[in-house]
């Protein structure tokens, strides 16, 4: 990726470019428009291989070859893609078995999007040999500066060959029959197997399902579409190795373990869509920005879709006004994204999302888009020596894909309606309020460069992640951990020692039974130090064991009993909050928690809806400054510096206007080994 940057000049810019929809009297016309926007970067093919490969067999690369020669010519490089998301007509109409079946049993179809069953040997094999083709020829084309696997990898199917490939998935896992039969605890109900093809895909439920089961076919989807996209990265790499192998997540997705993926990455790179009609989409933005260079261990990660302006997939689809784009693009760059694209370069005249915005939007280069597009793109060439530039974080929320599916996806839950995303933001947003940097670890990571851990509802952790949590509080950390944590483990059986079982020691104390609140059941509060606050959806009832209380219930039938629990771990601290309290009361929790670790924001006096965050480097910090505000606000600075988007020396207060950006370059005050130099602080996934 170093690489990368070097050859882009810096910070990447651009979209997806789809020159194939378009008559060829528009592509000079294009690149001409894309130099004066500042575009150095466009992502190209993802859609192509109808048009790359309209009969089996029969290829025209004459259009690809032209474009490819025509961007290196103006300076624009690609990043090109496999175009193995959107398998042509031909292909589907020869092999109907490649089309994925839905868990209703109904086949998908051609004409809807991701229409492949990526079990297919079929699909698999053309997607190599359409991947080896354009491989063999581009490889060493001097515009190639990155490939693109695939797309939004996403579709689950039931085929057959899904079952083929979930039972040789199983045969890896598992090894033997009787150990999948303990793991997915089959002789309730009477479901045992005695024969590894008795095994299928779990299709639409009549009646209530293994839950075990459906987790594991949660883990093998994931791991079915990770086997496409390196069977294609491998092919890729191996005509050139110098050249970065990447595919696009998208935000909040749960079918994909991007843990997993991003191991098999050279970046991490984002979809993302923030809805401008949510006022507080940019908290979840910012998330999912600092999960996103958390998957690759801080390094930074490519922003490689987002709108322009208006996208067209919601019921009500509204504009970005005027400065809202800059801001989430320089939003994104503050928290390691070291490219800042969009989906799409030209906006297409028809298709699904025909009125989905673009850099170059229906209305022309003289549209207000356009015109804020080539605002970016100059100052996005300002921002070159932000490139490669890391974040360093004392705090860590734990996120995790297992833990995800076991709460939402197999049921049989005490309640069934957890939305693990809004508990995860419940637990983000008061760090982002008050402008601390954090990281997102995996169970089992790397905590050692962390003073604090958040551990946002963890009903399902493996004894990794267990030990790694114990092993974090035990050395000093302060662990914050939330209602129904710790209950299960990987294989989604009930942990023995009493609820709960993973944490009992940790957090002292035993839970009875966990009770879910009524419609409207409401619960008060007391803090040891006389401040009271509400609670609801949610109680456990608890009995202390080393903890002691920090909250306790004053009415109703756990009147007196604890509901938020704070137990010494060996040298570190250990706060369990039990209930869902009100958000401000938990916030208080949190950050009180914080505070004690020793854990200080620098931006105290700051608003909050204004967002500091920094990246550095040896030799200097960036300080990114972005008013998310309606009216002007003041920053005070720590230090003085110079205004990487003005060019002038700023020192004292900052005055950002409305949706106003600056971003401040000083000298660092000391000359410590910096996160990007540092592999100790990096999160890292869970081993191998």
């Amino acid at each position: 990726m170093r690489a990368f940057s070097r050859r882009v000049g810096g910070l990447a810019f651009g979209g997806d470019y789809n020159p194939e929809q378009w008559d060829p009297s528009v592509w000079r016309e294009d690149v001409r428009l894309m130099r004066e926007a500042g575009v150095n970067l466009v992502s190209l093919g993802v859609f192509a291989w109808a048009s790359l490969e309209p009969e089996p067999g029969k290829y025209e690369f004459g259009w690809m070859d032209e474009v490819m020669d025509l961007l290196h010519q103006a300076g624009i490089g690609v990043d090109l893609a496999t175009p193995t998301a959107a398998p042509p007509v031909w292909l589907t109409r020869e092999h109907p078995e490649v089309f994925p079946v839905m868990a209703d049993g109904e086949s998908f179809g051609f004409g809807n999007r991701l229409h492949y069953d990526p079990s297919s040997p079929i699909y698999r094999e053309h997607a190599a040999a359409i991947t080896t083709r354009l491989a063999k020829r581009y490889s060493f084309h001097p515009a190639l500066a990155m490939w693109h696997i695939g797309n939004e990898y996403g579709p689950t199917a039931y085929n057959e060959a899904a079952s083929v490939n979930f039972r040789r998935w199983l045969r890896q896992r598992y090894g033997d029959l009787g150990t999948l039969n303990d793991a997915w605890t089959t002789r309730f109900w009477g479901q045992v197997y005695t024969d590894w093809d008795q095994i299928e895909v779990p299709s639409i439920p009549r009646a209530w399902m293994n839950p075990s089961r459906i987790l594991d076919f949660k883990r093998f989807t994931s791991d079915a579409l990770l086997e496409c996209y390196i069977a294609e990265r491998n092919i890729v790499r191996s005509f050139r190795a110098d050249i970065p192998v990447l595919t696009n997540f998208m935000s909040f997705y749960r079918h994909a373990d991007y843990w997993r993926w991003a191991r098999e990455e050279d970046a991490a790179a984002l979809d993302i869509y923030p809805d401008p009609a949510r006022p507080d989409s940019h908290v979840s933005a910012a998330f999912q920005f600092d999960l996103f260079r958390s998957l690759k261990g801080g390094r930074p990660w490519v922003l490689m879709e987002q709108a322009a302006s208006a996208v067209s997939q919601w019921r009500l689809n509204v504009v970005k006004e005027p400065g809202r784009m800059r801001l989430g693009s320089l939003q994104a760059v503050s928290r390691g994204a070291d490219a800042v694209m969009f989906f799409q370069w030209r906006a297409s005249r028809g298709g699904q999302e025909r009125f989905h915005s673009a850099m170059l939007p229906h209305s022309g280069p003289g549209s207000r888009t356009f015109r804020e597009v080539t605002g970016l793109g100059g100052e996005i060439k300002l921002l070159a020596p932000v490139a490669g530039a890391a974040t360093r974080a004392d705090i860590a929320v734990l996120f995790d894909w297992n833990g995800w599916w076991g709460l939402e996806e197999v049921g049989g839950l005490p309640r069934n309606d957890f939305s693990y995303a809004d508990t995860v933001m419940r637990h983000y947003t008061p760090l982002w309020e008050h402008h601390h940097a954090v990281d997102v670890v995996p169970p089992g990571g790397d905590l050692g460069a962390y003073k604090v851990l958040v551990v946002p509802n963890a009903y399902l952790i493996d004894d990794q992640g267990v030990q790694a949590v114990t092993a974090f509080a035990r050395s000093g950390g302060t662990v914050v951990m939330s209602l129904f944590s710790g209950v299960v483990d990987e294989s989604n059986r009930v942990r023995s020692n009493g609820y709960p079982g993973a944490f009992r020691d940790l957090i002292g104390a035993k839970i009875d039974e966990y009770w879910p609140a009524r419609p409207g059941e409401e619960f008060a509060v007391r803090f040891a130090d006389g401040r009271t606050t509400t609670a609801t959806w949610w109680r456990e009832d608890l009995y202390l064991e080393t903890g002691t209380a920090l909250a306790t219930y004053t009415d109703g039938l756990l009147k007196g009993r604890a509901a938020v629990v704070a137990n010494a771990y060996g040298a570190g601290r250990v706060v369990y909050v039990a209930t869902l309290l009100e958000q401000d009361a938990f916030a208080g929790v949190l950050l009180a928690e914080v505070e004690a670790a020793g854990v200080e924001s620098r931006f105290r006096d700051v608003p909050a809806h204004v967002e500091c965050a920094v990246r550095e480097d040896e030799r200097h910090e960036y300080l990114f400054l972005l008013n998310h505000g309606a009216d002007a606000a003041t920053v005070p600075l720590p230090r003085p510096g110079t205004d990487l988007l003005t060019g002038a020396p700023v020192a004292g207060d900052v005055e950002l206007a409305p949706l106003g950006v600056a971003v401040i370059q000083c000298r660092r005050p000391s000359a410590l080994t910096v996160a990007g130099a540092d592999a100790s602080r990096r999160p890292s996934g869970p081993p191998s």
